[in-house]
């Protein structure tokens, strides 16, 4: 076996040297990595080239290639998943592949819209080498409950003694016209990574790993950010941020290995176990030995039961250098794996790399399908430092007797806009853990049940006293009977409208449909101001002369019925200065239409570039912008919730008659995570050119997504061009890259808007600039919250205003990134904060 990862690590480093793609591997000479349905050679963004599949078919009658209909702005590349095979009836890919090597099988699915086929009605298995790798499988489903664009599944086969590997899809028989789908096939070779383990629970029994086949349920980097297939270390695997899986507020500390140190592998099959990027960071404990001894650092992973898996801990000691300084049992579901983990003392020295290994069976008998991963400070060895360290995590799931690897479809979490954040939580403690849990839950399960109680009578008290107050409310005509609405658009024919009524709380007026014909002269088309996802945007009149902006929801809209009910829910519970005003809405004869206020002055984007309009100076841009951020600001920190607004770009910021700058367009708007989590777990939305790349990787969305976005407006403003135009060179194709290389470069100047060049004055495009780029910083925690932003927009705004001795004295008061209660009072106390919020809360309170 030695020879054969000698072998093996030689055509690596020949095809390293002779291609710096992202899979290194994927170009050996029996390496296949095939864009299904595709006819034409493609390469994706990371440069690896993908090659058509059909020659590898055993027979293509039963099957044929496609083109998904629309593209999700969160997948990685067009390449391989916007080209699909969609298999009708059972067929077979077939590979030559060596004996010598296990491989790594990846299979990626984008469940998207695909003429003449319903995904939904996908249910397929796949089989590879004799063992079933899925059953019964919906990608549709899938995705859907990950709240994932895209689905990789990924699995290492043993090696085939026969030379080939057969790769079949057979659609399912229990479904009328299912079929089967892919969109990307890698086999990748690799080496035996894998050597007998103890199995936990069973001191005296090993399992021979190297025997099993097995599918990757998790690969973490713990302690560090994201990591591409294309900065792996050969394979082309991706590495995920840990966070989401750590238990509780208990995270712990991250760090990052100082540059003095360096990382070294202790053979040359770890170098191939995980990258450099991996064994730089980690989580820790934390430096309180006291909070350390009583408390465990805890992940825990949703898995499938009745399986046995393979758990893989990735250790490098980059902090201590000596023995006996940091010793930690290591437990997975509650039962110790490794009582004295010293890495120092396996790894024989500071920065050296380290895998251990464990198997653990689990049953369904009990109903637990989660995998706990814990460390605790080992007591009883008095180290130094009572702390443990984590520097990387893989979970793999390995076949049954049955030569089966399958698992069921997760089940998808039903939708709502102000528990969604909730819901997504990755997962909730095992009653096995702690039955005072079990205590606790039933106790609150009573008192919840006593408030529910009181809370109904007292909504039916409030109710009778609703419908007095709200007959003499000028916004709204009345308060109509809530009733049961679906997911679905309802054909509606009465004056009330369901989620109108239900979304809006009595805050949003409806309209008949004979209303907004007669505003809209029955829709004419000359009365179009606008056409955007949702539907076209009309200009119209209301009670005989008041304008107004029509919104009126495209039949084909995918998005429509989620956006009308966002923009409902969100926006008649709303009302700031800066901010669009929703009027209110109609739900009849099928028809979803948004009344609001008229914005005279139109887009800020069509005031920038591309158009006859006259450009606006930079005192004009300048104020605009510190609208824009009042009203962001408010959305984060002045409502309820934390609403992320989660599509921030210069086309959502409208100006009204007097040149005020109100935020628009809330579709795709979230409520932000609650107090005890981060982030939103959610499928990327927003627009290209615009999307914080952070949360276009980790898929974890914060408010500061929408300071990234922000910042590509700030230098939109600046610069008069959009954020993303193809027609330039590669480097200034975005704009949000370009402007910060320029930055670097000092040559900023050359990229401004020539109509402002000699408006600005140096302070406040100095103080400017650097509040743009700080909102486009990689990692959010870098970023500046909007108040900050805000504050600073102020700053710049004033040293614009100000002589030069005067700015010298301003400068004095310049204020900080601290984030701290005097800025939010500061904030706070801003006059613009609208009174009609103020009343309407007051309104509430009333009722």
């Amino acid at each position: 076996m030695k020879c054969n990862i000698i072998i093996f690590f030689c055509i690596i480093d020949i095809v390293h040297s002779q291609n710096n793609t992202k899979n290194s591997a994927s170009n050996a000479a029996d390496s296949f990595v095939l864009a299904c349905g595709s006819s034409n050679d493609a390469t994706d963004e990371n440069g690896s080239k993908w090659i058509p599949d059909n020659k590898f078919l055993i027979s293509s009658s039963n099957s044929l290639p496609t083109i998904a209909q629309s593209q999700d702005p969160s997948l990685p590349s067009i390449v391989p998943y916007m080209t699909a095979r969609i298999f009708k009836s059972e067929s077979t890919y077939k590979f030559s592949v060596s004996p010598k090597f296990r491989y790594w099988i990846r299979l990626h699915f984008y469940p998207s819209s695909y003429k003449n086929f319903d995904l939904s009605n996908s249910f397929f298995s796949v089989t590879a080498g004799g063992f079933t790798l899925l059953n019964n499988f919906s990608a549709f489903i899938t995705a859907q409950a990950l709240t994932q664009a895209y689905i990789v599944r990924e699995f290492n086969m043993i090696p085939i003694n026969s030379g080939n590997l057969n790769l079949t899809f057979t659609p399912s028989s229990t479904y009328n016209d299912s079929f089967a789908f892919v969109n990307g096939i890698e086999i990748i070779p690799m080496p035996e990574i894998f050597q007998p383990v103890s199995l936990v629970g069973f001191s005296d029994q090993q399992m021979d790993t190297e025997s099993y086949t097995m599918q990757t349920m998790f690969r973490l980097n713990v302690g560090g950010q994201y990591i591409p297939p294309s900065n792996d270390s050969g394979f082309s695997r991706t590495w995920f941020d840990d966070a989401p899986y750590v238990y509780g507020a208990a995270m712990g500390v991250t760090s990052e290995a100082d540059k003095n140190v360096r990382i070294s592998y202790s053979s040359d099959v770890e170098k191939y176990i995980a990258p450099v990027n991996v064994y730089s960071t980690a989580r820790s404990m934390g430096p309180n030995s006291t909070v350390n001894k009583n408390y465990n650092l805890t992940w825990v992973f949703q898995i499938d039961v009745n399986f046995t898996y393979l758990v893989r801990f990735h250790f490098c000691e980059y902090q201590l250098s000596k023995v006996n300084q940091r010793v930690f049992a290591i437990f997975i579901n509650n039962q110790t794996a490794y009582p004295e983990a010293d890495v120092i003392a396996w790894g024989e020295g500071r920065g050296v790399t380290v895998h251990k290994d464990y198997a653990i069976h689990v049953n369904g008998k009990s109903g637990d399908d989660q995998l706990w991963v814990a460390l605790h400070p080992n007591v009883t060895s008095k180290p130094e430092f009572y702390d443990a360290i984590l520097n990387g995590l893989e979970i793999f799931k390995l076949n049954d007797v049955r030569q089966n690897l399958a698992g069921p479809n997760p089940m998808p979490l039903p939708l709502k806009l102000e528990t969604e954040s909730q819901q997504r939580r990755p997962f909730s403690q095992s009653k096995s853990k702690n039955h005072g849990i079990i205590i606790g839950s039933v106790l609150g399960a009573l008192a919840g049940f006593v408030l529910v109680v009181g809370f109904v009578v007292f909504l039916i008290h409030r109710r009778r006293r609703v419908d007095v107050e709200m007959s003499s409310t000028s916004r709204c005509l009345s308060i109509y009977r809530y009733s049961q609405s679906s997911g679905t658009r309802t054909t509606s024919k009465t004056s009330g409208s369901s989620r109108i009524s239900n979304k809006g709380g009595g805050f949003c007026r409806h309209f008949a449909l004979a209303e907004i014909k007669l505003g809209t002269d029955n829709f004419n088309e000359s009365n179009v101001i606008g056409v955007g996802g949702f539907g076209k945007v009309y200009k119209g009149y209301i009670d005989g002369s008041a304008a107004v902006a029509i919104k009126r929801a495209n039949p084909s809209s995918e998005q429509g019925v989620h956006e009308f009910e966002t923009e409902i829910d969100l926006l008649s519970k709303l009302r700031h200065r800066h901010l669009v005003s929703l009027i209110g809405a109609c739900e009849e004869n099928d028809e979803m239409i948004l009344v609001y206020d008229y914005m005279a002055n139109g887009t800020l984007r069509e005031h920038l570039y591309n158009n006859n309009k006259p450009p606006l100076c930079w005192k004009q841009r300048l104020d605009i912008c510190i609208g824009a951020a009042r009203g962001l600001h408010y959305l984060h920190t002045g409502a309820k919730y934390t609403i992320i607004h989660r599509d921030v770009k210069t086309t959502n910021i409208l100006l009204d008659e007097r040149w005020v700058a109100k935020v628009s367009d809330f579709g795709l708007s979230k409520t932000g995570p609650s107090l005890n989590q981060t982030h939103v777990s959610t499928m990327v939305k927003g627009s290209f050119g615009y999307l914080d790349p952070e949360y276009f990787r980790r898929q974890q969305l914060t408010e500061k997504s929408d300071v990234y976005s922000f910042g590509v407006v700030l230098f939109e403003v600046l610069c008069g061009r959009p954020a993303i135009n193809p027609s330039f060179s590669k480097e200034q194709v975005s704009l949000a890259d370009w402007a910060l290389v320029n930055l670097k470069r000092d040559t900023l100047e050359d990229i401004i808007d020539p109509c402002i060049k000699g408006q600005i004055t140096i302070d406040c495009l100095n103080h400017f600039t650097e509040t743009a780029a700080k909102c486009l910083s990689d990692s959010s925690i870098d970023r500046p919250s909007m108040g900050s932003v805000l504050r600073h927009l102020e700053y710049s705004l004033r040293l614009q205003n100000n002589s030069d001795d005067e700015a010298m004295v301003v400068a004095k008061q310049k204020p900080d990134n601290d984030e701290a209660n005097a800025m939010h009072t500061t904030l706070l106390s801003i006059e613009e904060e609208d009174k009609i919020c103020v009343e309407s809360e007051e309104h509430s309170a009333r009722r």
